[in-house]
């Protein structure tokens, strides 16, 4: 028995923040270390970011998209067997999102709720842990959120970064904070036979590079990254994980595969990606330019948005495709 995609929906912050005004609050800085004006988006592709309105919570703005999702569903709440939350922003230490989100929605008291964190593949992980779920016949329908707030460590960034005493090296360590956007999304599983869509979940694998677990370390404020050995580790371990896939699922090639969801962090990451594992990049819809890397909102973000504009259709062979700080690697093919 497979497991299906019922419903997914998001939600995008109003406010949207280019690289420019970014670069206009770090003008000081940046002349003196002698860095060239649109190095943010030279460097990455990112021409703006979403920011939500000062004071909101994660948890609402996942509760906006989890109701989203529910009215797409055309199911009740009390049909919702296990809520899990991805989140790596966080409102409070606890509770968890995840409850916060089921007392919103009003879900029922026997629906289990708890948060799932693995940094950008947590939704990935979430869809894993409620596809099982559903497998064993432990629930018939089950719900991933995820919401992701960049308000926070981009402001308190810049005004680390505006201190006098700032150099070029706390400049780069921090420059992938300014990356960071703002999202939320919801998707809902179920069993391939209570499903009224075709979207069925045929299989993923996932691997690991712990070694490498100090590369990217976020805090509530702040993520300090050596971008360069995070991306060379991690289009390794992709390639190993591409192979894994290769010899796991069916016709995981990049002939067969008619669209990539990649999580994405920048145009550079993606290229090397694609040149590394031999994808075609046309193949892949990407929203960056105007997102930034949301985390792991990005790939539930990016699928639906793929869809809405016929980029991916019913029927296609879809590839999700993720790489996140610890290091970890996960991609899951769908049928669309």
């Amino acid at each position: 028995m497979k497991t299906a995609i019922q419903a997914l929906a998001y939600e995008l912050p109003p406010i949207r923040l280019s690289s420019r005004a970014i670069e206009d609050q770090l003008h000081s800085t940046m002349e003196r270390l002698n860095m060239p004006r649109k190095i943010i988006e030279g460097l990455t592709g990112i021409r703006e970011r979403r920011l939500w309105e000062p004071e909101t919570l994660v948890s609402d703005a996942a509760a906006r998209a989890a109701q989203k999702a529910l009215d797409n569903a055309g199911i009740s709440p009390r049909d919702i067997g296990c809520l899990i939350s991805t989140s790596v922003c966080k409102d409070y230490v606890e509770p968890s999102v995840a409850s916060m989100v089921h007392g919103a929605l009003g879900l029922p008291p026997e629906c289990l709720n708890f948060d799932v964190c693995n940094a950008c593949l947590g939704f990935i992980n979430g869809m894993e842990t409620v596809s099982l779920m559903i497998r064993s016949g432990a629930i018939d329908y089950g719900m991933i959120i995820n919401g992701e707030s960049s308000r926070e460590p981009i402001e308190a960034t810049i005004a680390r970064l505006k201190n006098p005493e700032t150099g070029a090296e706390a400049f780069r360590e921090n420059f992938a904070t300014l990356t960071l956007g703002s999202g939320a999304a919801a998707m809902i599983l179920c069993r391939e036979d209570l499903a009224t869509t075709s979207h069925v979940i045929n299989g993923g694998v996932s691997m690991a590079a712990t070694q490498h677990c100090r590369l990217c370390l976020g805090q509530k404020d702040s993520m300090v990254a050596d971008a360069p050995s995070v991306m060379k580790y991690g289009v390794e371990l992709a390639g190993r994980t591409w192979e894994k896939a290769a010899q796991s699922l069916e016709n995981w090639t990049d002939e067969t595969i008619d669209a990539y969801i990649p999580h994405q962090v920048s145009a550079r990451n993606t290229r090397v990606l694609c040149r590394s594992l031999g994808l075609n990049q046309d193949k892949m819809y990407l929203n960056y330019p105007l997102l930034g890397n949301i985390g792991p909102a990005a790939i539930p973000i990016t699928l639906a948005m793929a869809e809405e504009v016929g980029r991916v259709k019913t029927g296609d062979h879809v590839a999700l495709l993720g790489i996140g700080s610890g290091l970890n690697c996960s991609m899951m093919s769908l049928t669309w």
